[in-house]
């Protein structure tokens, strides 16, 4: 079962937490969820660059995650934006560099590419890949 807070409270806070089961169509849900706090937190500059790199994270736990759970948490910061996407499988984020040819890949490196700071934070209950944008 998919778990949400409120999409439209009162007071928009400084964070917001999702926990569900992704699919083929999420990032694109997920982007305009995004896209709504952005708006409202008046940093819509850092959108185009955050939800393609929450695009990639959120493909990726659709492509490696066994049952296709995860949580994004959204955080206003001080100095912008900071998005991590966690699952539950335990072990090291195994990155490989794509070839010229090869269709997939390279996902974290265009994560690199367009956030001002990247990571992974891995425990024993799985592991959240992270990303900064600064606003």
């Amino acid at each position: 079962m998919n778990q949400a807070t409120d999409l439209y409270p009162a007071e928009l806070e400084a964070s917001y937490r999702m926990g569900f089961t992704v699919g083929e169509h999420s990032a694109g849900h997920m982007r305009r969820i995004l896209r709504m706090f952005l708006a409202r937190w008046g940093l819509d500059r850092l959108a185009d660059a955050a939800g393609l790199a929450l695009t990639e994270l959120v493909a990726n736990v659709v492509r490696h995650v066994p049952g296709r759970r995860c949580t994004v948490l959204i955080l206003r910061e001080p100095y912008g934006l900071r998005v991590e996407v966690s699952d539950r499988v335990p072990g090291p984020l195994v990155a490989k560099a794509a070839g010229p040819l090869d269709e997939g890949g390279r996902g974290l490196a265009l994560v690199e590419a367009v956030t001002d700071r990247w990571g992974v934070r891995e425990g024993g209950d799985g592991k959240t890949v992270w990303f900064e944008c600064d606003g």
